[in-house]
């Protein structure tokens, strides 16, 4: 079992998780972790609005972080990622299981998720992030992400598949998981 690199920031009901695998070309067994740091503002956000599970509507939070993502690629002269169905599904089934309590929050199960995609690929990497309470949690996610260099880093590399998956639960947490390939 491989695990994978993690570096976690509590921000009051926002909490953050990056994680990177590269694989080499010439295996699969071959495999490189690479320690991803980051380091937010230590503050306490407030805020107001609370969010009740049932008002989420999880398919429009997945296409905005999407849009988000891809336009801030975009305004860094970086390709745009195209989303794929096979990676939404991993993560919205991580996103599923870290908001029900079934796995925690983190990175395990990384390698399984990737290897069920069923695409080759030369790397993978991973982003997640759990928030509560934001009127727009998508923004809230995206702007925390690229607030941080090991989101950033992933967010930035040499990827050109995504997806995308969230959740929430009945306490009205909102769980993101974000899946890079660069495909062979």
């Amino acid at each position: 079992m491989i695990r994978i690199a993690i570096c976690s920031i509590f921000l009051g009901t926002f909490t953050l998780s990056s994680g990177v695998m590269a694989i080499s070309t010439s295996s699969q067994t071959d495999i490189a972790k690479r320690w991803v740091h980051s380091q937010l503002p230590n503050h306490s956000i407030k805020h107001s609005i609370k969010l009740a599970a049932s008002t989420i509507d999880t398919a429009v939070i997945e296409d905005s972080v999407f849009q988000q993502i891809n336009d801030y690629r975009t305004s860094q002269g970086l390709p745009a990622l195209t989303r794929n169905v096979a990676i939404d599904e991993q993560a919205r089934t991580h996103s599923r299981d870290m908001a029900n309590g079934t796995v925690a929050f983190g990175h395990d199960g990384f390698e399984q998720r990737i290897q069920s995609i069923g695409i080759s690929y030369r790397a993978a990497a991973e982003n997640i992030a759990y928030n509560q309470g934001y009127s727009d949690p998508a923004t809230q996610a995206v702007q925390s992400w690229l607030n941080s260099s090991g989101h950033l880093a992933n967010i930035k590399d040499n990827y050109n598949l995504t997806g995308i998956g969230v959740a929430s639960n009945s306490q009205g947490e909102v769980y993101f998981t974000q899946i890079f390939l660069r495909s062979r």
